[in-house]
């Protein structure tokens, strides 16, 4: 029997959502839970993964076993027995179709940033950025990045094709934070993360709108900025069809 669970986790807690040998995650909890439960090696598959310190409100997340159990009782066990730091907010059956990752209609993904006065309590789930912003060149900024594009220059390590469509993309203030929020069917590594990076250098004036322009399109290398720390991106929301 297939099974689709919704999950939602501390990040900064473990050592990313995939599994790593010795290593505390994500991946790696519900699948030791699971097994124990279903008494026999399951194999929990991912919409996709989420960097080191990264947090998430609706992770989706599939797996097989062998039993044809009651999903609440599933969903009772695995929050009985699991890390608390990782909560399963649902549980449904699923048809042998249905993939988490490959089925995927759109995410959400929201980055906070607190550019107000800084809060130890706060320090691993909203990155603090000192300087001053530009709100208003940050909001004009971000439009640039909706729609189908190469993002090579905002993403990490080497892939055969960079590719990849954002639905839509903005800021606005979410109490005292500032939230970038993406919406797109798939992210690649530290994406996000540098698109925000570089989002950052706009709203100090370091970089202007044109120059985001030519990143994008692949035009220059030249133009510089961080990657920032995973602390403030969350998995908001997995949609499929």
């Amino acid at each position: 029997m297939k099974y689709l669970i919704s999950v939602s986790y501390d990040g900064s807690k473990f050592n990313g959502f995939q599994k790593l040998k010795n290593e505390l995650t994500v991946q790696g909890e519900l699948e030791r839970v699971i097994s124990k439960i279903a008494k026999e090696k399951v194999s929990v598959k991912g919409s996709g993964r989420t960097d080191k310190g990264a947090h998430a409100l609706d992770q989706k997340c599939h797996f097989e076993i062998n039993l044809d159990l009651d999903i609440y009782n599933i969903k009772r066990s695995i929050n009985d027995l699991i890390n608390k730091s990782i909560y399963v907010k649902d549980c449904q059956k699923i048809n042998d179709n249905f993939h988490a990752r490959f089925s995927v209609k759109e995410k959400c993904y929201h980055y906070y940033i607190n550019n107000k006065e800084y809060n130890p309590i706060r320090k691993d789930y909203v990155y603090y950025y000192r300087d001053k912003l530009n709100l208003s060149l940050m909001e004009e900024a971000i439009k640039i990045f909706i729609g189908k594009h190469s993002f090579k220059n905002f993403v990490s390590g080497k892939r055969k094709n960079y590719d990849c469509e954002i639905i839509s993309a903005k800021i606005y203030k979410e109490n005292e934070d500032i939230c970038f929020e993406f919406i797109g069917a798939s992210f690649y590594t530290y994406m996000i993360r540098n698109m925000v990076g570089a989002l950052l250098e706009v709203g100090k004036s370091n970089m202007s709108k044109e120059d985001l322009k030519r990143l994008l399109d692949n035009e220059t290398e030249a133009i510089t900025y961080t990657t920032i720390p995973a602390c403030g991106l969350y998995l908001i929301s997995v949609k499929y069809e």
